[in-house]
């Protein structure tokens, strides 16, 4: 389990990387990536539990006021957020949290120095628990409001859900993958497999963006769980890569 853990953070960790020095994704005009995953999870009869966005975007050339400015003008445009303002040397950080229902929303600006100008990352994340029809008919606009409002450029996104089989599964977790890659419409590009656990990195036709894997393009990340005799079954599925650990 401790090996495991560890290969999908280091995997994790890597596709960030890829993500930051390669292809950008956008929130499209189109459906959500975030509501395609869920509609092909639903149609496999799999209990959506948990779900994320994260945008996030690094901003170029600000110096210290500047990002103190930026920060006070997202203050003002999100006054009922719970702020908090941290800084220590060489590393400056302010936090805004938003709970509402089952949903919690996160902004984050993140400052190191490095020489004379300031590396800064913006991250915006929205993330909730299950899955029903208003979040599905709300959720659209609403992150497509705020990465407008927060992000002064084009904002990088994942989209990651995790889900339980109602029951039993049928097939062995090779087969599984091998069923869901075709669902996604995807062609694997690598693979981890284990007795209990399979994770798979594949690109999919349903994405229109993608990031590099050595030297092919993926933009989309399997990983199905068995617990052992009676346990569940847990699966999480995101683009371009997985960000929620299980």
């Amino acid at each position: 389990m401790k090996k495991t853990k560890k290969i999908f953070a280091i995997v994790v960790l890597i596709g960030f990387m890829l993500v930051n020095l390669g292809n950008k994704t956008t929130v499209a005009d189109g459906e959500l990536d975030l509501l395609k995953i869920a509609s092909v999870l639903q149609d496999e009869n799999i209990l959506i539990s948990e779900w994320s966005l994260h945008a996030r975007e690094k901003m170029e050339m600000l110096d210290e006021a500047e990002i103190k400015e930026y920060t006070k003008e997202l203050q003002q445009q999100f006054p009922n957020w719970e702020w908090s303002v941290q800084s220590s040397v060489g590393h400056s950080e302010a936090v805004a949290v938003l709970k509402h229902g089952n949903k919690t929303e996160t902004i984050k600006i993140l400052s190191t120095p490095i020489k004379d100008q300031y590396q800064t990352y913006v991250i915006y994340e929205v993330k909730g628990q299950g899955w029903n029809q208003k979040v599905q008919e709300n959720l659209p606009k609403r992150i497509a409001d705020r990465i407008t409002d927060i992000f002064r450029g084009n904002a990088t996104t994942f989209s990651c859900i995790k889900g339980e089989f109602n029951d039993k599964i049928d097939k062995t977790l090779p087969l599984e993958i091998k069923h869901l890659l075709a669902v996604f419409k995807a062609k694997e590009v690598e693979a981890l497999k284990e007795d209990a656990f399979i994770s798979s990195s594949a690109y999919s036709t349903m994405f229109s963006e993608s990031v590099e894997a050595g030297e092919k393009e993926m933009n989309v990340q399997l990983g199905i769980r068995n617990q052992g005799m009676g346990g569940k079954t847990t699966i999480v599925v995101g683009t371009p890569i997985i960000t929620i650990e299980y």
